[in-house]
């Protein structure tokens, strides 16, 4: 572990200011065929902050941002950000009385959308709660337990991001950087806000097209971004739309789930020129380990510059090889939950009392092999028994995912009469696949045990129902709802 100095930057406000001011033709945002520059975005900042001062809050009371990835939602949040000013970015995909609950829990002042929208929410002011002195950002988890947890994100540590991820990526004046999750993800803090910071030009995918293959496609030719981040069924679309030879990316990041074998295999094809890498982190860490993808199964990585990562078992720190939960502690993490009750089994010292860090446990089972690789092995809450056989829920979906038509696949536990428990699944097949359900069980039959072969296999064209934060929600599929960590990890 190697610690990380203070950053070079205040913040990652005062880097868009700086290149804003320095180089205001540069091209910062592209958003469908048009191009907006440094000059043209701060003014669009500029405007939103002026609305927002005319609010007349009181210094560091939080404002909530509700709107989807735009130009406009870039130049609100950013506004937020330079006036020193908490800002609550959910997910608009969450149901009006959760959007509620979140404004009014971080203590917002309003709910605002960009110039010319209206919220579709609206809150009573009330007494914020004690926000962390130096927060920039309020992002969420999933809530796929129940109310999305509140993540403060200090500026800081976003800066300490920046430093970190710019120059391991190569990201600076006259690179492009694709930003296809939506904007209230925490990708978004190396696509958007790093790029923005250090002076390179953001590619934002509109996200009403981001499940097309053949627009995803489109925007890489046209634009021919130098880094790309994305989860695996970005580039599992990519390839059920005939796509490849991007050869201006050097840097991928593979990050947000398990990635298929088949998706692998076409990676080079797809972009021949780059360097392929695993990131795995959490929105409580921000990234945590990133590892070359160059065998499989892939290693979920070496900790980053200044990162402690740890094997716990049963309270022992696991020496060498090994099995155990991993903790890791970051530069960039949050120092914990906006609601301090929900901290219960997720923030704690080491387990030793060797240092002074705080640690998230991430609730993920991994294990370190002789040769000192770190390796998913599932979660315990992914964990049942069917007819008394153990089954990992996360397994069955891999398999599910090998299927080279299964683009999304999501397993949950049933209530069953006779046997207790059943697994129910449902994917969403590539475009055009003819894919159906004996074809699917033919295949579970050949890679899964009796006990793991899912009872109902549902078969969809559209895409899964998420959390909000993207992941897919199996509580949708029918299960109970299980204790999943906000983490990305293949």
């Amino acid at each position: 572990m190697t610690a990380m100095a203070e950053p070079n930057i205040e913040s990652l406000a005062d880097g868009f200011a700086r290149q804003a001011r320095c180089r205001p033709d540069a091209p910062a945002l592209v958003w469908h065929d048009t191009e907006i520059t440094y000059g043209e975005l701060s003014a669009m900042a500029a405007a939103e902050r002026a609305r927002l001062d005319g609010l007349g809050l009181a210094p560091g009371v939080p404002v909530g941002v509700l709107a989807e990835k735009s130009p406009e939602a870039v130049a609100l949040v950013l506004a937020g950000l330079l006036a020193r000013r908490p800002v609550l970015l959910p997910s608009p995909a969450l149901a009006d009385s959760v959007l509620t609950t979140l404004f009014t829990q971080a203590g917002c002042a309003t709910v605002v959308a960009p110039l010319g929208q209206v919220p579709r929410v609206s809150i009573t002011a009330s007494a914020h709660p004690d926000i962390p002195a130096d927060t920039a950002l309020l992002l969420t988890t999933s809530g796929s337990t129940g109310l999305p947890k509140i993540v403060p994100l200090g500026g800081q540590a976003m800066a300490r991001f920046a430093d970190w991820a710019a120059p391991t990526f190569g990201i600076g004046p006259g690179r492009s950087v694709l930003s296809v999750a939506p904007l209230n993800f925490d990708l978004c803090l190396l696509d958007v806000w790093t790029t923005l910071a250090a002076g390179g030009r953001v590619v934002l995918v509109d996200p009403a097209r981001a499940a097309n293959g053949r627009h995803l496609a489109e925007v890489l030719r046209s634009n021919r971004p130098h880094v790309v981040q994305a989860v695996p069924m970005f580039f599992a679309l990519l390839m059920a739309a005939g796509a490849g030879g991007f050869d201006s990316v050097e840097h991928v990041m593979l990050t947000g789930d398990a990635t298929p074998e088949h998706v692998l295999a076409g990676m080079p094809a797809l972009f021949p020129k780059a360097r392929l890498r695993n990131i795995y982190g959490c929105t409580e860490t921000n990234d945590s380990l990133m590892s070359d993808v160059d065998s499989s199964p892939i290693s979920i990585g070496d900790p980053l510059p200044g990162v402690s990562a740890l094997l716990v078992d049963d309270g022992e720190v696991v020496r060498g090889s090994g099995t155990g939960e991993l903790w890791v502690s970051t530069p960039f993490q949050t120092e914990g939950y906006l609601d301090r009750t929900r901290h219960t089994g997720k923030f704690a010292g080491h387990p030793t009392g060797a240092n002074d860090r705080r640690y998230f446990r991430t609730g993920d089972l991994v294990r370190r092999g002789v040769d000192g690789r770190l390796f998913l092995v599932g979660r315990a809450d992914f964990q049942v028994k069917v007819r008394g056989v153990a089954v990992n829920t996360a397994e069955v979906e891999h398999a599910l995912l090998e299927h080279p038509d299964v683009l999304e696949a999501a397993v949950a536990a049933v209530p069953d009469p006779v046997a207790g428990l059943k697994l129910a699944a449902a994917v969403h097949r590539a475009p055009g696949s003819r894919l159906d359900s004996v074809v699917l069980r033919e295949h579970c039959v050949r890679t899964l045990p009796r006990a793991a072969i899912p009872s109902t296999l549902r078969i969809a064209d559209d895409p899964l129902p998420k959390t909000a934060t993207g992941k897919v929600d199996r509580t949708a599929v029918g299960g109970r709802p299980q204790s999943t960590v906000e983490r990305r990890v293949s």
